[in-house]
């Protein structure tokens, strides 16, 4: 990437649709577009205000030559509207045009070539909002936060991604940075009066701050396992014996035919997932395969599988056919309890329309000294499919999330939480031993280290183009 570029790309999602955005950004965007862009007024947007929308039309400016004349026609293109933003009031920080143009792949297409042609560069993904980054106009944890409202796909992670892209973390963290740095310097000024015993720095106060450094830390990183539920959804295993009903389960709850459902036995042999949106949360269902007995080496591949996602998984969906209870059960119970311990367990009777009151009532006895949430279902008949959402919503116990409420979410962030936590603890028990001051300040400059490594006052190349390389191009 050279920011001394002047870039283009398309920044509505690629296809056709009614309209689509191209963004260009750099030095010499307005210049570039003025040599494709004919306004209705006749003025330029080099001379056009700040936040002004324009109408006029893209055009050719270098069509080939008529065979009957030498002179050289414009060839229209479309009817636009341009918007312009000037540096450093826009999103990149540079000079910004937008065109919105009207959504054919052809006109997008053809104007990106024209772009091209007359100065400017395609940009690579997720080069806007590393100029954006650059140019301080947001720092790195703001930056990943615009990939997580992109791909935000509910109400709660679209809360998150909005709360970090405003940036009270980044606030924090910056804050607590600069109390540490004050006290480090304190603490460094006094090496330079080794020989006269001189203190600056108030161990006191370097303890007090410590430990509130310690705590903040502490929430954050507590926080990243709801986090990590919220940004990619609660992993929701359904299993249970082979044709008791999940696939068909799995369909219902998808509103598709993504498994196959089938009389035969042993059908499903791998791992299937998708996710799905129950009001506002995330849920991401994994159908496993039939658990049972069997000399079969593929199918025994999958049943391992299917315990492994037991493990993973933070709900267990387990289904049992009521109309034929295996005489496997107990091997089967024991099985998955064994693999869910820590895990909740909703037991799933399947199939009730095929049973009357009195037999429901042997089910239910059956299955009485089993220690876990249960419910009747008929999932080929959609019978309390409503009742199992709202059980599995108040299951998976999502807090509200407040303007306020910082949650971590991303793994980079996590990690150097983690590791700034390490750091501050050795802090705390250097001033509990009395450390001296050198030993003191290395630890307390690696905790601003991993503090700066979040918000990317201390970055790399390697660490920016493997967060930007992630973004979709145009953004």
């Amino acid at each position: 990437m050279n920011n001394n570029n002047t870039i283009c790309a398309i920044s509505t999602p690629a296809g056709t649709g009614a309209i689509a955005v191209i963004r260009v950004s750099g030095e010499n965007a307005f210049e570039i577009c003025d040599k494709i862009f004919v306004s209705q007024s006749g003025k330029k947007l080099s001379e056009t205000e700040a936040n002004k929308v324009v109408f006029g039309k893209i055009i050719n400016p270098s069509p080939a030559l008529s065979q009957k004349s030498e002179i050289s026609i414009p060839l229209e293109v479309d009817e636009v509207l341009t918007t312009v933003f000037r540096t450093p009031h826009s999103f990149t920080g540079e000079n910004i045009v937008e065109i919105s143009a009207h959504g054919s792949v052809f006109i997008q297409q053809k104007i990106l070539n024209l772009l091209v042609q007359n100065g400017c560069r395609l940009a690579c993904a997720g080069e806007f909002t590393q100029r954006a980054f650059l140019n301080g106009k947001m720092d790195l944890s703001q930056a990943e936060a615009v990939a997580d409202l992109i791909a935000s796909q509910s109400a709660t992670a679209h809360a998150m991604a909005i709360n970090q892209m405003r940036g009270g973390f980044s606030s924090e963290l910056k804050n607590l940075r600069t109390q540490l740095l004050d006290f480090v310097s304190l603490v460094e000024l006094e090496l330079d009066f080794s020989e006269e015993d001189a203190e600056f720095a108030d161990r006191k106060k370097l303890k007090d701050l410590a430990k509130n450094i310690e705590h903040k830390v502490s929430q954050l990183t507590d926080s990243f396992q709801l986090g990590n539920v919220l940004k990619n959804g609660i992993p929701v295993a359904l299993v249970g014996e082979t044709n008791v009903g999940k696939s068909t389960l799995l369909n219902l709850l998808l509103n598709e035919e993504k498994a196959i459902v089938s009389e035969i036995h042993g059908t499903t042999r791998d791992v299937i997932e998708d996710c799905v949106n129950i009001q506002g949360v995330t849920f991401r269902f994994i159908d496993t395969a039939g658990i049972r007995q069997t000399t079969d080496k593929i199918e025994n591949i999958g049943i391992e599988r299917s315990f492994q996602q037991i493990e993973k998984a933070a709900i267990v969906l387990w289904l049992v056919d009521g109309t034929n209870v295996s005489e496997h059960i107990e091997w089967l119970t024991e099985k998955i309890f064994e693999r869910a311990k820590g895990k909740n367990i909703i037991l799933i009777f399947n199939k009730i329309d095929k049973l009357s009151e009195e037999e429901l009532d042997i089910l239910e006895q059956l299955f009485s000294p089993f220690n876990c949430q249960k419910i009747k279902i008929s999932a080929k008949k959609r019978l309390n499919t409503e009742l199992l959402q709202k059980l599995l919503l108040k299951t998976a116990q999502i807090p509200q999330i407040s303007e306020n409420d910082v949650i971590v979410s991303n793994i980079r962030h996590y990690q150097a939480l983690k590791n700034t936590q390490n750091a501050i603890l050795r802090v705390i028990a250097g001033l509990k031993n009395n450390l001296s001051g050198d030993l003191l300040s290395q630890d307390i400059r690696e905790c601003m280290h991993y503090l700066g490594e979040i918000t990317g006052e201390i970055s790399t190349d390697e660490v920016l183009g493997n967060i930007f390389e992630k973004f979709c191009i145009g953004k």
